[in-house]
């Protein structure tokens, strides 16, 4: 039976929590809708990979993660503020995708895209907050290794070339992860 270890293809599930075993559950990996990812091609947090090392299919997990392994401290750099004119689309301002409390789909100067939480509107700006949701917070994860397989030269070709689901590439969500079963955004970190 195989174990985890680089360019596994790993599918798990698990259910993920705020600071401990008692913390609220704000993430879960089922059996119908399980984590999958290749484990060493630097999708996932790299603590989280490493206490995964090893195990094999069947195998119970837990992990918890401080806040330092996971997605560090809040960065009071990356709450901004931004022009209002900077989210006009034909000249209208979108009021129901900029409200307080919407994560908004962005792109950097750069060409890389960031989620951003709307916290204040008012007249000329729009405060927006571009940290990991998860920023500040320790991490609990509770889960079982539902299958360990070795990866297809495909699959192997396609997440490392950045074509796959990989966290780097940009995100998860409307771009097709979904059908890799990749739609965890706390456990891939995408978007960090």
């Amino acid at each position: 039976m195989l174990e985890i270890s680089k360019h596994a293809m790993v599918t798990l599930t698990y259910d993920l929590r705020i600071d401990d075993e008692q913390g609220e559950v704000i993430e879960q990996a089922t059996d119908d809708k399980p984590l999958q990812f290749l484990y060493g091609a630097g999708t996932m947090l790299p603590k989280f990979e490493s206490h995964l090392a090893g195990l094999k299919q069947g195998a119970p997990f837990k992990i918890r993660l401080s806040k330092n392994d996971a997605y560090g401290d809040v960065n009071n750099d990356a709450i901004v503020d931004l022009p209002k004119n900077v989210f006009l689309v034909d000249g209208k301002f979108d009021d129901e995708l900029i409200s307080v409390g919407n994560t908004v789909p962005m792109m950097s100067s750069n060409g890389q895209r960031l989620n951003g939480l709307v916290l204040e509107i008012n007249h000329e700006n729009i405060k927006m907050d571009f940290n990991h949701p998860l920023a500040g917070e320790d991490l609990f994860f509770a889960g079982k290794v539902l299958e360990v397989r070795e990866a297809s030269d495909e699959e192997l070709a396609q997440i490392l070339s950045g074509g796959g689901c990989g966290c780097g590439s940009g995100g998860c969500g409307d771009d097709g992860c979904g059908d890799h079963h990749h739609d965890h955004n706390h456990g891939c970190g995408c978007g960090s």
